[in-house]
């Protein structure tokens, strides 16, 4: 199986989750806890930066580098914002 095919497999198999527990023990399965947390911080610094936080107050909250504060702003596109956008949707 090519790489590309690992990594959509992976994708489809997050598809099929149901619910956040689901989604937790999948995470759980194939990640271990430093990767999830490495994972989830740079989910929240995608958040914020969504809001417009500035960089200071990142790194206070989540204890995150600049340099991935830095990363993530370079590299947040359709994917995160779209899944910023329908989290803000949902909770509203």
């Amino acid at each position: 199986m090519a790489e590309k095919d690992f990594s959509k497999l992976l994708y489809s198999a997050v598809m099929t989750l149901k619910s956040e527990e689901e989604c937790q023990h999948l995470f759980e399965d194939l990640c271990t806890p430093k990767e999830i947390k490495s994972i989830a911080q740079r989910f929240a610094v995608a958040k914020m930066l969504g809001e417009g936080r500035i960089y200071n107050d990142i790194v206070d909250e989540t204890g995150a580098s600049t340099a991935t504060i830095s990363r993530v702003n370079r590299t947040m596109s359709k994917g995160s914002k779209t899944v910023l956008e329908r989290l803000r949707t949902n909770n509203n």
